[in-house]
């Protein structure tokens, strides 16, 4: 399966027709990331260069697919991440859940901690503890979905006995998808599937997709059930996605052009994926 990484901004191609194209194409899947803003003072990413101008310009990534589910009917929408820790769980909760009864249930729910110190600080987020903080976040959100009289004691989270619908159509809940460089034991017992990212190497990938089957199976749990959707942020050939799949990956994740519809309609068909000709 093949998905598409989709930075939207108020200079881009507009979400409505990005949607439309992708599903028209046969696209599986289409996943927006998260920055809620991008502090003034530069901080390198982590795969190194410079931050590209529109980091700062990202469209909200709930609003922007809730936009694609209004216009497309089997195109599963994602986010690729979301920071969890950014947003307050109850509140999160029901942007979910309401994304995921507008769309009839194709909600994606791609999970990460962030990198930019300053973005983190910003929303009272402590660097050294997101990841737990993100992973708290999720667990109270689980037990909104999935209690009609929920309740949940954490660090960081506190409530009792709160009546929060609509409730997902997908059961027990989306699935939550952790997008972590190594194949960390947080996957195996917090998600889903796992969202690496593809790197220089193919071998590479296929090593660390082996250490997370090992320590699913270690931890009695069947390594089938973590699905593995590689994101491409560089150039990705169509025969490297063969190389992906059968390394393991259930789906693998192209980033697309922005600008325009046609340039967007001729990166799809070099992937054999096109838009029907117009009557």
């Amino acid at each position: 399966m093949i998905g598409l990484l989709a930075f939207f901004t108020d200079e881009s191609i507009a979400v409505v027709d990005f949607a439309r194209i992708a599903e028209a194409a046969g696209v599986e899947s289409l996943w927006v990331p998260e920055h809620t803003h991008i502090p003034v003072e530069p901080e390198a990413p982590p795969l190194g260069g410079d931050l590209p101008r529109y980091y700062s310009r990202l469209f909200d990534p709930f609003l922007a697919l809730t936009a694609a589910a209004t216009v497309t009917s089997r195109l599963r929408l994602g986010t690729g991440v979301a920071l969890a820790a950014h947003h307050h769980p109850i509140t999160l909760a029901k942007q979910i859940a309401t994304l995921d009864r507008i769309s009839g249930g194709r909600f994606l729910f791609g999970v990460g901690a962030g990198w930019n110190r300053g973005e983190i600080a910003n929303h009272g987020v402590d660097h050294d503890t997101r990841w737990r903080r993100a992973l708290e976040h999720v667990a109270a959100m689980r037990a909104i979905w999935t209690q009609d009289e929920a309740s949940f004691a954490g660090r960081w989270v506190n409530f009792e006995r709160i009546w929060c619908w609509p409730k997902p159509v997908q059961q027990p809940h989306p699935p939550v998808l952790l997008g972590t460089i190594q194949p960390s034991e947080l996957v195996v017992r917090h998600a889903d599937g796992w969202l690496p990212l593809s790197i220089a190497h193919p071998g590479e990938l296929a090593e660390r997709i082996a250490v997370l089957h090992k320590r699913a199976a270690d931890a009695g749990r069947d390594p089938a059930s973590i699905a593995v959707t590689v994101f491409c942020l560089e150039k990705t050939p169509p025969e490297r996605v063969t190389e992906y799949v059968e390394m393991g990956a259930s789906r693998v994740v192209l980033r697309a052009p922005m600008d325009s519809a046609d340039r967007l309609e001729e990166f799809l068909a070099r992937y054999h994926l096109a838009a029907p000709a117009s009557p």
